[in-house]
């Protein structure tokens, strides 16, 4: 999936931090990955291990508290760097976003096909509202809003949850990104809605040709729709790798911690495992590795309590693992990979 010529999105030591009267909020820690052309990223990990923060730190959105280093490059340009104005110019064109609250999103005073025209015509001014808006209504028929002419005409609480969220995918496709990060996008919807969005993504990814990066907690959602996946915990990146690797032969703890957790159709399956403890706070991340005091393979004080672990590859250069010891379970018993609930 990687071109020879450098990856699409680059990010590279990203730390983002948020200073408040208890202490500094280390929300993302050094995140790096690379993210191909029309390639498909998943990102997993529980909430407040710096999933959102990473996404919106790449494009530009988090507030002024924020305090952002590192290295991001879309297509070999530096976006950290971007004024703001260059800035917008690429987000909502070469870079946009798909926001996992649809009703927070979208403007509850405009109908939502004038906020779609909106976004055409504020990256593309020559284009008439007339124009702009018919643009609209295709867009809406092509994510699967029935009675689209009528559906631009309403206000975001008109339509149900599966509909502004297919509104918000419609948006962030009208000027044919080369990235689309998804973050969340089927939180809070009925299994079957869930399906639905996920084949309205696929079928936006194949129209515009672009590259993805899916954030959620359901590794199922990973297992049918990524090529990679990465995990984070604590604002940290612990494994990463294509996601038959990952899912067959996880080398982390907390990635088998997950995959452990999930529910099996099988009625003869055993109880489920679970995690034990809670995500640390972000103020006060453990020393060492981040996740050794819920972890039944850590080994206190030395190395997992002292030694904060490097990401590196135990067999396959394109999986790597923040573990001390991920070479010794990569030969323990892996679980049974999840089941996709979408089929690319």
């Amino acid at each position: 999936m990687h071109s020879p010529d450098g990856p699409l999105l680059s990010v590279r030591d990203l730390h983002v931090s948020f200073r408040t009267e208890q202490g500094t909020v280390k929300a993302a820690d050094g995140v790096s990955f690379d993210l191909a052309e029309e390639e498909v990223l998943g990102i997993v990990g529980e909430s407040g291990s710096g999933k959102s923060v990473t996404a919106l730190a790449v494009l530009g959105l988090l507030p002024e508290t924020a305090t952002v280093s590192g290295e991001v490059r879309f297509r070999g340009r530096s976006l950290l760097d971007l004024p703001k104005e260059e800035a917008r110019k690429l987000r909502g064109s070469s870079l946009a976003i798909v926001f996992q609250d649809a009703l927070a999103a979208l403007n509850p005073l405009h109908r939502v096909g004038n906020q779609v025209v909106e976004a055409i015509r504020v990256h593309h001014p020559k284009v008439s509202r007339r124009d702009a808006l018919a643009r609209t209504v295709e867009l809406f028929a092509s994510v699967g809003i029935e009675s689209p002419a009528t559906r631009v005409k309403q206000y975001p609480h008109e339509l149900s949850g599966g509909m502004r969220q297919r509104a918000l995918i419609a948006m962030a496709i009208a000027n044919d990104p080369d990235v689309l990060i998804a973050d969340e996008p089927t939180t809070a919807l009925d299994v079957t809605t869930q399906a639905q969005v996920l084949e309205v993504l696929k079928a936006a990814r194949q129209r515009t040709r672009s590259a993805m990066v899916l954030i959620t907690h359901d590794l199922g959602v990973v297992s049918g729709v990524a090529d990679r996946v990465l995990v984070m915990y604590a604002g940290k990146v612990v494994e990463t790798g294509t996601v038959d690797a990952v899912f067959d032969r996880p080398e982390h703890p907390y990635t088998l911690g997950l995959l452990r957790s999930r529910p099996r159709m099988e009625r003869s399956a055993a109880r489920l495992e679970r995690i034990p403890g809670q995500p640390p706070s972000l103020i006060d991340v453990p020393p060492g590795c981040s996740f050794h005091p819920r972890c039944r393979f850590a080994r206190v004080p030395d190395p997992c309590a002292s030694e904060v672990p490097e990401l590196r590859s135990t067999s396959n250069p394109d999986h790597v693992s923040a573990c001390h010891f991920a070479a010794e379970l990569a030969t323990s018993a892996a679980p049974e990979p999840p089941q996709a609930t979408f089929a690319p």
